[in-house]
């Protein structure tokens, strides 16, 4: 997911300046469409493309592994946000030992409840 920001932000740093030098060499009301063009083009099509292709690539692994329905996966990076660690499909950072069920509407329901007893 890194990879996509970064060549973004790449494709960015040398989109700019030519849009700039062209800014002299074009009419005005046509540059701004080329620029618009480009931008989608150079910068936006790429990077959903290769998004795509991430979520693809790492469909099962988000959907199908013991990771998936762990509080501490977060899903856009597929990372254990607790051991920093990129599951796969043979091998889970925590081998299963660490995993907590993600939080469920009535445990958060049962904590507030609790702590205001508490109170």
């Amino acid at each position: 997911m890194g990879g996509i920001i970064f060549w973004g932000i790449i494709r960015s740093a040398v989109l700019i300046p030519v849009l700039w030098i062209l800014y002299g060499l074009m009419e005005y009301k046509y540059w701004w469409w080329f620029g618009i063009i480009s931008v989608y083009g150079v910068i936006i099509h790429p990077a959903l493309i290769k998004y795509n292709m991430f979520l693809q690539e790492n469909d099962e692994l988000i959907n199908n592994t013991l990771c998936s329905s762990c509080k501490h996966f977060d899903k856009t990076a597929v990372l254990c946000l607790k051991f920093d660690k990129h599951p796969t499909l043979k091998s889970l950072p925590c081998e299963g030992i660490d995993w907590e069920p993600m939080d469920s509407k009535n445990e958060t329901t049962e904590v507030h409840a609790q702590q205001r007893k508490i109170n």
